[in-house]
């Protein structure tokens, strides 16, 4: 395939630094390829950002049959483009297309599509400190039928947004609700896929711990609504005694791909490191007796986010006196620094633009 190119004509201009917000904001550019039966995927194209046009009948807005990715390109104090782990978020976007019976894509030409798409658009990169260029690739059921199926059409597009830090706290303790009444996902389900369907799942207890003054709800199984999962925008990792803890995979878990570099990290460093079941039980047991040192989240939105307390029903769990531990400092700081090429790429995350 060939990849066609029409710039826009008058260009926007990148917000400062300091007023970014996170997906406010979008580049003057976006990648577009569509989809048929008889043709594959086809027509890819870069063309200025605009409203996409689709019938009111658009399958993806009835059933929901939709997948998306989240990665960042970031930009070196000598203006150096480079992107995380950027073919581990493919790998894991057609993971979840055929999942959701959607064609797969070819990974060697998006990421090609996707540098020149950087490329154009390197102006929009912030070169602040903690601030990037967040990418989202997404593929949407086009198909104008009411009718429960897959559907034979796709769009595949990439938008991208210049991005200040997803928690208004910046690197600082976040605080979590666990909610006892409503789950996210269950196994055998999709949970394990990064689909539009997974975050409606979770408005409405987000919205009730919105209420109680908490950032984000952390989810419980959905079977026995005892063993912990994930947090909504992030994977969650707790400290006990010398221990790092993470719930294991286990099919309504989403694999973050920063959850990986955490789990890779902390073994490189000799760190005890166990992917298990824990349950909600075992952590208040753990915070009752001292052993809960540390809790933080991981993702691509906030790379690290230290967790300084969470509440299960009227039992409120301070951790680590409501401070950033050294844990989740030390992993921040790596993960960034090697974003940001102050560090040595030892795991060959990165991807030059």
């Amino acid at each position: 395939m060939e990849l066609s190119i029409t710039e826009k004509k008058e260009k926007g201009t990148r917000p400062e630094d300091a007023k970014l917000a996170f997906g406010t904001t979008f580049t003057d550019h976006m990648f577009n390829m569509d989809y048929s039966i008889d043709k594959g995927w086809h027509n890819p194209r870069i063309e200025p950002f605009a409203n996409l046009v689709l019938s009111p009948a658009t399958m993806m807005l009835h059933y929901g049959q939709g997948i998306f990715e989240g990665l960042k390109a970031y930009k070196t104090e000598t203006g150096e483009i480079r992107l995380y782990r950027p073919r581990d978020n493919f790998k894991r976007l057609n993971k979840s297309a055929k999942g959701l019976c959607i064609p797969t894509i070819d990974i060697d030409f998006i990421m090609e599509s996707l540098k020149t798409l950087l490329r154009l658009e390197k102006n929009w990169i912030p070169e602040t400190p903690g601030t990037s260029l967040y990418i989202r690739p997404t593929v949407i059921a086009t198909d104008p039928y009411l009718g429960v199926r897959a559907s034979h059409t796709y769009r595949f597009f990439i938008i991208l947004s210049p991005v200040g830090a997803y928690y208004s706290a910046g690197f600082n303790p976040v605080n979590i609700w666990i909610s006892k009444d409503h789950v996210r996902a269950v196994r055998g389900g999709i949970g394990e896929f990064k689909t539009p369907g997974n975050y409606a799942a979770s408005l409405f207890a987000s919205e009730q711990a919105k209420k109680e003054g908490y950032a984000q709800v952390l989810w419980l199984d959905g079977i026995e609504r005892k063993y912990i999962e994930e947090v909504g925008a992030m994977n969650i990792f707790f400290c006990i005694n010398d221990e790092v803890v993470t719930p294991k995979l286990n099919g309504s878990i989403l694999p973050g791909i920063t959850r990986d570099s955490v789990l890779t990290l902390a073994k490189r460093w000799g760190m005890k490191v166990s992917e298990r079941k824990i349950s909600i039980d075992e952590l208040i047991k753990a915070h009752g007796d001292g052993t809960l040192k540390e809790a933080f989240g991981s993702g691509t939105a906030a790379v690290i986010s230290p967790v300084g307390e969470m509440r299960y029903g009227d039992k409120v769990l301070t951790i680590a006196d409501g401070k950033t531990g050294p844990v989740a400092m030390k992993l921040n700081k790596a993960i960034t620094d090697i974003q940001y090429g102050k560090a040595e790429d030892t795991e060959a995350w990165i991807e030059k633009v």
